[in-house]
């Protein structure tokens, strides 16, 4: 036996070519894998469906061919036996018959020796009771023309392979015509012997009952696991509605509680423990901030009253304006902190706010222009709904001669698109102004009182109700304002 020896650099060589073999398998069934994901459902209902469907196929087709193959190939392979043994035996009995001289009729002629009459009712009668085979004995004539073979012809195969093997004379065989007969010519000695069969004798015809037993049994199979999956979903579809809602900052679905397997029970628990923390959290900040602007209230107003009676008047002007933007900003945070307080949703009449905006558009010497295409109503958190639009269309207002707004509410969404011709903000900053307090030299992200809130509010009261702000570049040279919610 031949030996060989490798180097350490060979092994070395070897087991990398080895290694990247298997990375390159490993990222072809990774391609694989993700060009097969584009086309399996994305619903959990339907894969579930998949993984009842596929197993339960797969095992039908098994037994679907291991059946055809071992029982309905054999027994007609056994039953075609049968019949062209009774075949060859008619066939040998008519030899027999015709070789017999007492069995011969009358000679024909003056007394010499002619041809025999000979009469086969004999034969064709045992052939009837006896085998249940319909013979004829018919002129030598040419067989027909082959007929087409049929796609599926397990019968046909097995009768001519019989047929072939135990007569071994020339055929013709028809498997297709009359579906209950199976008609078989064969080629004898001055003669053709012509044979009709039931097909049930040659042919495992109880086959088909048995394929519909076990299609039937797969649908009742497949109905029952369609009936549980569909209540197994349920639970899990009202779970993440209940979640959608209170993303979008509406209530919980009426009927709402957890239930179904013991996995989705428990996730539903701890999605509600978790909306009562938050909400608990949320009205425990805005408690606490609203008990700190009246504290400071009390403290500006002390402040005015004190600048109001003092008797020298030279700072009094700078300190009263001091005091006036620490109100504003107050009242910034304090709207901030509003942001995501819990509000009711309610109807929200687009059409009626865009007309008090051209009011004031009007009063501010600005051009407005308005268009609404779908409902005008929108289900939303009216205040804070109507707080973002003011923030940002008053942004554009103070920086901006001529604002546009588009709103399209169809198909569950509500996009609006605010343009303006003002200066902009550059797209490395659009992130950066809708962090709080963040103010910029050329700022438009500035709200009232000058704290860098009203973006910051806008954005919050948007994702709020399960929706986004994005800030692009606008036809008009100036900035657009996207907002799109879920309404």
């Amino acid at each position: 036996m031949a030996r060989y020896d490798l180097s350490w650099g060979e092994r070395d060589d070897l087991l990398a070519r080895v290694v990247r073999g298997l990375h390159a398998a490993r990222k072809v069934w990774r391609r694989a894998g993700r060009g097969m994901s584009r086309y399996l459902p994305k619903r959990l209902y339907a894969r579930s469906l998949i993984i009842v469907i596929a197993p339960m196929i797969l095992l039908q087709s098994v037994i679907a061919f291991v059946f055809m193959e071992r029982h309905w190939q054999t027994v007609t392979q056994r039953l075609s036996q049968a019949v062209t043994r009774d075949i060859a035996a008619v066939i040998d009995v008519i030899e027999t018959y015709e070789d017999a001289p007492e069995r011969a009729g009358e000679e024909t002629g003056d007394g010499a020796a002619g041809e025999q009459v000979i009469d086969y009712s004999e034969v064709i009668r045992i052939a009837q009771e006896r085998l249940a085979l319909q013979i004829s004995i018919e002129p030598p004539d040419p067989f027909p023309a082959p007929g087409p073979k049929p796609f599926f012809s397990i019968l046909d195969r097995a009768l001519s392979e019989e047929i072939t093997q135990q007569i071994n004379r020339p055929f013709w065989l028809d498997t297709v015509g009359n579906s209950n007969i199976i008609e078989i010519r064969i080629q004898l000695e001055g003669k053709v012997l012509r044979i009709f069969a039931r097909r049930s004798q040659a042919y495992a015809s109880n086959t088909s009952i048995f394929l519909l037993w076990m299609v039937g049994t797969s649908l009742v199979l497949l109905t029952i696991a369609v009936a549980f999956l569909r209540n197994q979903i349920r639970p899990i579809l009202q779970l993440a509605e209940a979640a959608d809602s209170f993303g979008k900052g509406r209530p919980t679905p009426s009927g709402f509680h957890p239930r179904g397997a013991e996995e989705v029970r428990r996730a539903g628990s701890a999605f509600l423990l978790m909306r009562e923390r938050i909400e608990r959290q949320i009205e425990q900040r805005t408690a606490m901030l609203t008990g700190v602007s009246h504290d400071l209230r009390t403290i500006l107003t002390r402040f005015k009253l004190q600048l109001a009676l003092a008797k020298s008047k030279a700072d009094i002007h700078a300190l009263d304006q001091d005091i006036e933007d620490m109100r504003l900003m107050l009242e910034g945070y304090l709207a901030f902190a509003r942001g995501e307080a819990a509000e009711d949703p309610g109807k929200f009449d687009l059409a009626a706010f865009f007309d008090k905006m051209r009011e004031e558009a009007r009063l501010m010497d600005c051009g407005f222009e308005a268009s609404l295409s779908g409902k005008r109503e929108v289900l939303v958190r009216p205040n804070a709904f109507s707080r973002l639009l003011t923030n940002v269309i008053n942004n554009g207002f103070r920086y901006a001669s001529t604002i546009s707004v588009d709103a399209v509410h169809g198909k569950g969404n509500l996009v609006i698109t605010i343009d303006d011709d003002g200066p902009g903000i550059p797209p490395e900053k659009r992130e950066e102004v809708f962090k709080p307090f963040v103010r910029l030299d050329a700022a438009r992200n500035q709200d009232e009182s000058g704290t860098g809130l009203g973006l910051s509010i806008a954005r919050d009261i948007a994702r709020g109700h399960g929706g986004d702000i994005t800030l692009e570049d606008s036809p008009l040279g100036g900035l657009r304002v996207v907002i799109r919610v879920p309404a």
